[in-house]
């Protein structure tokens, strides 16, 4: 219609969101926990290119370990902010040390926490006196529903495709964001499958304020881990991954290779029993496959993202990447 003059559309900037703006961050996304692999340097250099970066507690015997790797990060960022990882997984052995850990975190003055596994509730309190903000990861809507009632700050919700433990009853990502859009308060970040510039697009699209990565990152430089392993996700597909130990109800998803085989095999028989499958899926075996690269033994924690991985890389220009596929993604969808 002539004589009409078109009204411009919005724009949106991406980066600027609530979840950022609680964490202090240039973008929307968290590096998550990866266990035996987010060390300080890692860390370090998530938060150096704009992310929130969290320390893998469980990667340390004990907590003199973890302090120090806690001062290490502190040094190499010279006092910026920076998270730490605490899984209260059911845990399948005696030893868990969550109090001990959550006590030298509130000494230490960690910027952020990101908790999983089970009810934050008693922690609470604790952490927010002690100045540190909660961030719990959940593979349900109703535990997220939980942890907002508990007082956290934010939530992570992880569908069906994400790598470690998706529950045992996984609800695909794109499903998560629109059912919890529809019902938190609180800002929450999608996880599981998410390793491009237009899916973080589409996640804050669908109602999350953020995104959280793992699998992805798995293969930048700063990850500790060897070059056979990495060059085995860059060539991995979507499909390469499998869901084990459901008969203990904890299910992960994880690598293909001869050690799920062996326990699919196992646990398709009836094998439930913990001491039966531990001598296959017990953690030193991925740490120890790490340090090798023979990807074939143990249960590694992998994604369906992982398809999408497609070079070796530093971290920073692997973010970089998902910065312009993300700004790609907002302009395509200007033209429409």
């Amino acid at each position: 219609m002539t004589g009409v003059t078109p009204i411009p559309k919005p724009q949106y900037n991406w980066r600027d969101t609530l979840l950022s703006r609680q964490l202090g961050t240039r973008l929307p996304i968290m590096a998550t926990g990866l266990q035996w692999l987010a060390n300080a340097e890692y860390v370090a250099a998530a938060v150096d290119v704009g992310m929130m970066g969290f320390i893998s507690a469980a990667t340390f015997s004990d907590t003199s370990a973890l302090r120090d790797e806690i001062q290490r990060c502190r040094e190499l960022l010279n006092g910026r902010a920076f998270g730490v990882n605490v899984s209260m997984l059911p845990k399948l052995l005696p030893g868990d040390r969550t109090d001990e850990i959550m006590s030298l975190i509130v000494e230490e003055r960690i910027a952020v926490v990101e908790t999983s596994g089970r009810d934050p509730s008693p922690y609470v309190a604790g952490l927010k006196a002690g100045g540190c903000s909660l961030v719990h990861k959940v593979p349900q809507l109703r535990h997220a529903l939980k942890a907002e009632a508990a007082g956290v700050d934010a939530v992570i919700l992880v569908g069906a495709e994400c790598g470690g433990h998706p529950g045992e009853l996984p609800v695909g990502t794109m499903v998560q964001g629109a059912l919890a859009a529809r019902t938190l308060t609180i800002p929450f970040a999608l996880g599981g499958g998410i390793a491009t510039g237009e899916q973080i697009v589409a996640a804050l699209a669908l109602g999350a304020s953020g995104v959280a990565i793992g699998t992805h990152f798995l293969v930048s430089d700063e990850i500790p881990a060897h070059a056979e392993y990495k060059r085995r996700l860059i060539e991995a597909q979507p499909g390469d991954t499998t869901l084990i130990m459901s008969s203990l109800r904890n299910s992960m998803r994880v690598l293909r290779n001869d050690t799920t085989a062996i326990v699919e095999a196992l646990e398709g028989q009836g094998i439930n029993d913990i001491q039966q499958l531990m001598p296959y899926v017990r953690g030193s075996l991925g740490k120890a496959a790490y340090a090798s690269g023979d990807w074939r033994q143990g249960a590694l924690s992998v994604g369906q993202g992982v398809g999408l991985t497609a070079r070796n890389a530093p971290l920073a220009d692997i973010v970089a990447e998902l910065e312009a596929e993300a700004d790609t993604a907002l302009a395509r969808l200007s033209n429409i």
